[in-house]
């Protein structure tokens, strides 16, 4: 069996995203989930960064046409996308995946505190 990319950083981010929804459930905005998980992590010794600006760039422009940022990049391999929405739409989805292609990441997750269960998607962007 394929062993999946990142396995150990994922299993804990993941981790302590349900940590965040069994303490504050569903009903917050997305900052105070980002906030809960920027802790939660810390406590499993994750280094990440948030909100880094990312420029992007078309064809063969010099200068970039606008800048991204995603929630997290954690330990310079998986980027974080967080939602707090009844449930994930293919825009969302698409939304992170761009994000992924900006931030050149192979593995991404996009978690959704939102719903009555927090839900998650593994994103893997293929060249």
């Amino acid at each position: 069996m394929n062993e999946l990319k990142h396995k150990e950083i994922t299993e804990k981010i993941i981790g302590a995203a349900f940590e965040v929804h069994n303490f504050l459930g569903n009903g917050f905005q997305e900052v105070i989930y980002q906030r809960a998980l920027a802790w939660e992590m810390s406590q499993k010794n994750l280094n990440y960064q948030r909100e880094i600006e990312q420029q992007i760039f078309y064809k063969e422009l010099t200068e970039p046409i606008g800048t991204r940022r995603a929630d997290f990049v954690v330990e310079k391999k998986v980027l974080v996308e967080l939602k707090a929405v009844k449930e994930l739409e293919d825009v969302h989805l698409t939304q992170a995946l761009n994000y992924l292609k900006v931030y050149k990441l192979e593995i991404g997750l996009l978690i959704n505190f939102g719903g009555k269960s927090m839900t998650f998607k593994r994103l893997i962007l293929t060249q």
